[in-house]
């Protein structure tokens, strides 16, 4: 009978231990920006799978809203700035002339040169004056924050 309750016990003890393991790694990923994520491919790791540039959720998914309603098409509106959501900002970035005097290959990674389309579409779209370096700084997070606080 003694065992019986002591296997019980050591069960639901290793049930809580597991549960409360996995809570806290739970939220510990919860609280990691999305642009941390990153995909395995057969070559490797690939470039980031989300790149939401310093956006949360909402704002995300306002930019994703604007891409489809130019018919960009970003995919899924979920608020994660993947693979098809940098491609379709990179087809508006060429079709507009954003790019500069080359045209972006149109890849869905975020590098240099789409930052600096970003950088050329934010200082187009508002009053933004951001120097177009290819750098997502803080001025640049704070320009895209505020250009996609609606849709």
């Amino acid at each position: 009978m003694r065992s019986a309750a002591t296997r019980a016990l050591v069960g639901v003890a290793a049930v809580i231990g597991i549960a409360a393991g996995g809570l806290a790694g739970a939220s510990a990923a919860v609280a990691a920006p999305p642009a941390a994520a990153t995909t395995a491919s057969a070559g490797g790791v690939s470039a980031l799978a989300v790149n939401n540039l310093g956006l949360n959720t909402a704002h995300a998914k306002n930019w994703q809203c604007y891409l489809d309603y130019w018919g960009y098409k970003p995919g899924r509106i979920d608020g994660q700035l993947g693979t098809d959501s940098w491609k379709a900002a990179q087809r508006l970035f060429n079709d507009y002339g954003y790019s500069g005097s080359q045209k972006l290959v149109v890849d869905g990674v975020v590098g240099t040169n789409t930052i600096k389309a970003l950088q050329r579409y934010l200082n187009w779209s508002g009053v933004e004056k951001l120097t177009v370096d290819g750098v997502a700084g803080p001025d640049t997070r704070a320009a895209f924050w505020r250009a996609t606080a609606a849709c």
